[in-house]
């Protein structure tokens, strides 16, 4: 294994063979942060689908009165139902059509990450709609309690904001220089993840994110999750 890892690095130096007296040492990358990133826009009814969604979260907004007023008390700029309704996927239909394809996206994830389980499940615990007037941010939180959270896009207009992702390691307040400009992406203290309508993104969720500020002239419209493990 060594040697297969020496090898390695000694191809990431531009060299052919280690050289008398040089070093090369073998470098590991442990602790994988991992983001599962899917999009829902192949499936060929995606645009009434999407179309739908939207219409939904739009009459959320407009008629869940006691959502609006949390959004108002706690300087929320546009409306989120994460305080005021836990009932999306049962409510409205489409909200239910859309608890089925995240099902099918957090299993895999779950995988990915090598789960085990022990005979329990991932279940869906919570779906919320989020709408982002211009100039509005949602700051850097986690969602705990959960195993894996996410987004899902329905609009993301010129200009949306990104969600912003924080290497976990930032809180240890650690003595150590920022990354060089070039570092690659996975070196990066924040990465920001851009989406279109139909992108999913998943993560776990004690992963620090946010949403910076809409710089869109439109609302950015996009729906949360969180899964528990059952």
């Amino acid at each position: 294994m060594y040697a297969w890892r020496q090898a390695r690095s000694i191809a990431a130096a531009g060299l052919t063979e280690p050289e008398p007296r040089a070093y090369c040492a073998a470098m590991r990358s442990l602790f994988a942060t991992r983001i599962h990133e899917a999009s829902l826009a192949g499936a060929p009814d995606f645009e009434a689908f999407n179309a739908e969604l939207e219409d939904a979260c739009r009459m959320l907004a407009a008629e869940d009165r006691a959502g609006r007023a949390w959004c108002k008390a706690h300087g929320y700029g546009g409306y989120t139902s994460y305080a005021s309704l836990d009932d999306l996927p049962t409510r409205v239909s489409v909200f239910g059509a859309l608890k089925s394809k995240l099902d099918k996206q957090a299993r895999a994830f779950a995988d990915a990450l090598a789960l085990n389980l022990k005979g329990g499940r991932l279940k869906l615990d919570s779906l919320w709609v989020n709408i982002l007037k211009p100039g509005a941010a949602h700051t850097g939180h986690i969602h705990p309690h959960s195993v894996i959270s996410g987004t899902v896009y329905v609009a993301v207009p010129p200009g949306a904001s990104p969600l912003k992702l924080e290497d976990p390691r930032l809180p240890l307040m650690m003595a150590a220089p920022p990354r060089r400009a070039d570092a690659g992406e996975e070196q990066q203290a924040f990465v920001y993840l851009s989406a279109e309508p139909g992108t999913v993104l998943m993560w776990e969720s004690w992963l620090r994110h946010e949403v910076p500020a809409n710089a869109a002239k439109a609302e950015r419209i996009s729906i949360s999750f969180n899964y528990g493990w059952r």
